[in-house]
């Protein structure tokens, strides 16, 4: 695989998980990257690391919910690192469990804002920056629950299927400048997020009959897809939804 030295990452929601997997892994392939969350000491820790190892990165806190906020992320790293070629929208939220037509107005729309507008709002920025170098490759973190309602999390599946609608129509309008859009579908990794359902036994035990390899994925699994689609060698690889779920979707 080709490293990506000379090439600018930004990552959102970066300070810990899959975010900062991807993280390290594309900068210990050569990458500039930018990590992003909320929290400006958490995404210090992930910088140190990086930086720390040699690579090259810098912290960029602001929540990726504020369209002002990702103007401002894309104009930070253009102003830092001289462009952008790499885009992963990792930032998720899913306050709400249950019925989805329990959902409350502020649930929702936390969770369309987070999972769909602001990977919008960011593409929205990075595409000229992008377009004027040439190419680029977005990568929109999605979920199975996009393809298949999971249990009590209705809307949170509803505003996956919505961000694998907006990667294919992005891709197909981008591709003749170059520019890449896929998504990657988790199913079921071991992380802060999914805490909920691997710290419960037999929640894990039911969940665990779904998925034909028998285990968990890691987040270096799913870092490791990202690096795929960051990179050159996936140069004929867009509009698609890879999903990395042991099987869980057959």
């Amino acid at each position: 695989m080709k490293d990506l030295k000379n090439k600018v990452a930004l990552i959102t929601g970066a300070s810990k998980g899959i975010g900062e997997a991807i993280a390290l892994t594309l900068a210990a392939h050569g990458a500039k990257v930018v990590v992003n969350s909320r929290k400006q000491e958490e995404i210090d820790k992930v910088v140190s690391m990086i930086n720390g190892a040699g690579g090259n990165a810098t912290a960029m806190a602001g929540n990726a919910g504020d369209a002002a906020t990702c103007k401002s992320l894309i104009d930070k790293t253009v102003e830092h690192y001289g462009g952008i070629d790499i885009l992963v929208n990792n930032a998720a939220a899913n306050p709400a469990y249950g019925p989805a037509v329990q959902t409350e107005d502020w649930a929702y729309d936390k969770i369309m804002t987070i999972n769909v507008k602001a990977p919008f709002e960011l593409c929205k920025f990075a595409y000229p920056i992008m377009k004027q170098r040439g190419g680029g490759s977005v990568i929109n973190m999605s979920s199975i629950a996009g393809r298949t309602p999971d249990p009590g999390l209705g809307m949170y599946s509803v505003s996956k299927a919505a961000l694998n609608m907006l990667t294919k129509v992005l891709a197909k309008e981008w591709a003749p400048d170059n520019i890449r859009v896929n998504a990657i579908c988790p199913g079921l990794i071991k992380t802060k997020f999914s805490q909920a359902i691997w710290q419960d036994e037999n929640m894990l035990k039911r969940f665990m009959k779904m998925v034909p390899m028998g285990r968990m994925g890691t987040v270096e699994e799913i870092a490791a897809l990202a690096l795929f689609l960051s990179s050159d060698v996936s140069g004929y690889c867009t509009g698609t939804l890879f999903y990395a779920d042991g099987g869980t979707t057959i």
